[in-house]
């Protein structure tokens, strides 16, 4: 019985850009491994900054809105955004801190959700295993992370996202390179 595979899926793991971005993961990973402290704190400004201009957005977006009840939620939400955007980016330090615990959230989840995912390419790539180490390795991490909070978090963030963008994009190279070779 032949199964039918998502077309799409066979697109994105065949797909050129596909190893140039597992290649630029792959750079990423190894220079904030190598620089953990700034790569806490680039990766920290960064989200400030996202969230100073999510804030901006979403205000101009409340004005835009009719009825009060519409434009009073989403001027606080934007106002929300626009603080914890400010208090980030003025002492990025300690936005550090909140970041850690943002982060060891995020890899667990991405970690639980990449196991998910190699089980369903178990049948697209032979080197689905690949995918399912990352999401164990994330789901590591991410507990890890809780674990040495706060005392970790200055370089922790840095070296945990160095090391899942290693990961991600060595998984990434190996899941394409895979595909190439079932599909000739």
């Amino acid at each position: 019985m032949r199964t039918i595979e998502p077309e799409i899926d066979k697109q994105v793991v065949s797909s050129g850009w596909t190893t140039a971005i597992a290649i630029l993961m792959i750079v990423l990973g190894i220079i904030a491994i190598a620089f953990p402290f700034f790569a806490s704190l680039t990766s920290t400004l960064l989200f400030g900054w996202v969230f100073i201009f999510a804030g901006i957005t979403q205000i101009v977006y409340a004005f835009q809105s009719r009825g009060a009840g519409k434009v009073i939620g989403k001027l606080i939400l934007g106002l929300l955004y626009l603080l914890a955007g400010i208090l980030v980016v003025a002492d990025p330090l300690k936005g550090v801190l909140a970041l850690t615990l943002v982060l060891g959230i995020t890899i667990f989840l991405q970690g639980v959700i990449q196991v998910a995912i190699a089980f369903q390419m178990r049948r697209i790539s032979p080197n689905w295993g690949l995918m399912l180490v990352s999401g164990i390795i994330g789901i590591i991490f991410g507990i890890f992370v809780w674990s040495n909070f706060p005392f970790g978090a200055v370089w922790l963030i840095g070296t945990f996202i160095g090391i899942n963008l290693l990961f991600d994009g060595v998984w990434m190279l190996t899941l394409h390179s895979g595909q190439r070779r079932t599909s000739q």
